[in-house]
This record gives structure tokens, C-alpha cells and sequence, in this order.
């Protein structure tokens, strides 16, 4: 196939899980399929575009900065959000560049696939309707979830407005779209039930067992581990809510339990509560998160917010350690509680299912062992690409 595959950045520095999901997922294709991939550049990054090839057969850079969090464009972002039917988080994201270089590329190729990856380039593609959107989540239920865990009334009346434009906006979109691949049954349920669409693949998200796999020994870095880009809200909200009310149980009984949070660009926030808290350790940007998995006892998950599925859950796993996670963090993956990972949704459960796998090595080497041997026999990555493959070619031809 020709795949004309358009998304909103470039894939290296890989730092986040939508990145590893299409990075693993385009590799795959590309050794069958000729890959054109069109992205965002800002300049600020050229191993973005100096590592593509790896992935993609001709990469096309469409020149666009997206205003940094924190910054006075951003806030002039923020309020025209007020006003905009477009939510703020795919505002930042509209083209006309990109959208006149989809157009051109399209007049002068035969493509047999487009794909939307994100729901965020949408309004970039001519016609959504010849396009396979791959929707890694649900972005109307995150933006709900952030409303509902809001700490005061301004964020909270925020979230809800955006919450409802993104609502009407991926309804308008997953309808029109020509398929959808969601990424879990869950989602796929969520954007028949909220959306009406229809055409939806649902395809399980990959793991590279061998990459991960631990060697004989590792030096010790935690207790705990938690893995995630440090500036995205749900991962934000879950180290704070850590923090505030699953840690302080834990160290009653282990005082000197050591948290270490593995992930890009904490913000000011998090830091000065790392300063606080002296046994959270904050890594920010790494360039391998392998050692620092194979140095922990066990990976922590507390997400309260988020869609989709997560991939640091499957990769803890491949690395061999124990998961706790919350209903939400463990959402779309079919893992069973008490055997493959622990589940818990109260500081207090949380904090004892954690400190139940630090005090009981047997109970982790179990755990870890039977989530290891299910995911390394149903989620490889070449499964999953052969499943997108199949999705990709019943979807609509964008010619």
C-alpha cells in the first residue's frame, strides 16, 4: 500500500505514549508499505526530521510553532477559547500549510490510504470522510474528567467548556470520519455510545517484550516508579494526588519509600513538590527508560484522568515489575486484577496494594510473571500492525 499518513509532530525524541504507539505501529508498515509522512516542524528539533526515514519513506515538514504552556501566546489561546466553537487544545494544531500541502500531495500521488493519527491535524485534512482517523483516545472524556477532579471553580468552569466544545467537535469528526481505529474495546464503545459513529476497528496496543526485557541485574533506583510525560495534565494530576493522599499512608509504614517520576518537562509545580517531598524524585527528559524500570520494585500507576490505553502499564510489564494501577490508569487493557496487576481506586487501597508487593517479593515475582507471559503471547507489535493493516484497507481510498 501507499499510506499517506499525517500527524501533528515528528517521532524522536520518543517521549510520549501516542509517540511509541505510532512509532512501533509505522516501523512495521514501512516494511511493507511505502509511508508518506506529513508533520509539523518548529526548527527546534532535527533529530525529529533527521530520524523519520526510520519510519517513513518521504517525510514532508510543514513549518508551525505551537505556543509553549506558560507562554503569553498560549494565554491569548486560552482566551479566545471562550469564544471559539474550535476547543483550544486542536485550535493550536490548525494549518493552512499543512492543509495545502495534504492538498498538493494528493493532487500528485495515488494514495490508498490517508490517515488522521490524533484527532488533533482533523481540520487540516480536506475530507475527513476519505481519511482513517486513528484515535488513541476518547479527548471529550479526558477533557470531562479534568471538570470533575478541577480543585477550584475557575479550572472547573474551564474544563467544563472545553469538555463540550471537544464533545461536539470529535462528534462531528468521528461521524464524518471515512473509519476509526480506536485503541481499546472500550473506546470503541465510547465513541459508538457518545458519537453515534460507526466503522470502528478497535486494535490492541503493542509491546516490544524483547526491548524491555530486564538484564540479570540492575543497580537500585526505587521503590516505586511512575512513568509518564510530566507536562500533560492526567499525569500531572496523578503524581499530585500521589503526593497528597496514597504517599503519606505508605510512609507510615515505610518511611523511607523512594518515588521516582520518570518522565519530560515537570512542570514548576511538580518540581517545587519534589523540593518538598525528598524521597520523589523527579528524572525529567532521559534518554532510555529502561534502566530506571529494571531499578524498581514496582510501577506505580494512579491516573484519575486519561483515555486510551497506557502503554507505560504494558512496558512495565515487559520489564518484568508489578503494576498497581486505578480503574482509570488500567482502562482498555484486558488485565485481571489480583493476577496480572493490581487494581485500586482509594488512596487507602492504593497505598496497601503497594505496600503489600514492596514487603512480598514471592507475590511480585507472581504477578509479574503471569502479566509477562499474557502480554508477550497476545500484544506484539507485529500482531497489532497486521490487525491495522486490516483496518487500513477497508477503509475509504482518499483519491
Amino acid at each position: 500500500m501507499k499510506i499517506l499518513w499525517v500527524k501533528t509532530d515528528f517521532l524522536h525524541p520518543t517521549t510520549r505514549g501516542g509517540q511509541i504507539r505510532t512509532l512501533e505501529m509505522l516501523k512495521a508498515l514501512h516494511r511493507r508499505h511505502e509511508i508518506h509522512y506529513v508533520a509539523f516542524d518548529d526548527g527546534l528539533n532535527p533529530e525529529g526530521l533527521q530520524r523519520s526515514s526510520e519510519y517513513c519513506s518521504y517525510a514532508y515538514p510543514v513549518p508551525h510553532s505551537v505556543p509553549p504552556r506558560r507562554s503569553i501566546r498560549f494565554a491569548g489561546q486560552l482566551l479566545r477559547g471562550f469564544v471559539s466553537p474550535v476547543p483550544v487544545s486542536v485550535a493550536r494544531y490548525v494549518s493552512s500549510g499543512m492543509k495545502r500541502q495534504i492538498e498538493t500531495l494528493l493532487l500528485h500521488h495515488k494514495f490508498d490510504s490517508l490517515v488522521c493519527d490524533f484527532l488533533f491535524p482533523a481540520p487540516n485534512i480536506p475530507d475527513i470522510s476519505r481519511a482513517v482517523l486513528f484515535q488513541h483516545n476518547v479527548e471529550s472524556v479526558i477533557w470531562r474528567r479534568h471538570a470533575e477532579e478541577a480543585r477550584n471553580w475557575a479550572k472547573r468552569l474551564y474544563f467544563r467548556l472545553q469538555a463540550q466544545r471537544m464533545e461536539q467537535f470529535e462528534r462531528d469528526i468521528c461521524r464524518r470520519a471515512g473509519r476509526i481505529v480506536a485503541v481499546s474495546e472500550i473506546d470503541r464503545s465510547a465513541m459508538q455510545q457518545l458519537f453515534g459513529a460507526e466503522r470502528i476497528n478497535s486494535i490492541a496496543t503493542g509491546v516490544d517484550i524483547e526491548y524491555f526485557a530486564p538484564p540479570p541485574s540492575s543497580e537500585s533506583k526505587a521503590d516505586l516508579i511512575f512513568v509518564g510525560s510530566m507536562d500533560w495534565l492526567p499525569n500531572i494530576d496523578a503524581i499530585e494526588y500521589f503526593a497528597a493522599e496514597i504517599l503519606p499512608r505508605i510512609q507510615k509504614s515505610r518511611p523511607e519509600c523512594r518515588v521516582l517520576v520518570a518522565g519530560r518537562r515537570p512542570t514548576p509545580a511538580l518540581q517545587d513538590l519534589a523540593r518538598r517531598q525528598p524521597h520523589i524524585v523527579l528524572t525529567g527528559t532521559v534518554p532510555d527508560v529502561r534502566p530506571f524500570l529494571w531499578g524498581s520494585t514496582v510501577s506505580m500507576v494512579p491516573l484519575r484522568i486519561g483515555g486510551g490505553t497506557r502503554l507505560k502499564i504494558f512496558e512495565a510489564i515487559a520489564a518484568k515489575l508489578p503494576v498497581v494501577s486505578t480503574l482509570v490508569g488500567a482502562e482498555g487493557l484486558p488485565l485481571e486484577n489480583g493476577r496480572q496487576i493490581l487494581i485500586a481506586d482509594t488512596p487507602d487501597a492504593f497505598a496497601d496494594c503497594c505496600l503489600k508487593l514492596l514487603a512480598d517479593a514471592a507475590l511480585r515475582r507472581q504477578i509479574a510473571a503471569d502479566a509477562w507471559e499474557f502480554v508477550a503471547s497476545r500484544f506484539s507489535w507485529g500482531a497489532v500492525t497486521r490487525d491495522f493493516e486490516t483496518a487500513l484497507e477497508a477503509g475509504p481510498r482518499p483519491d
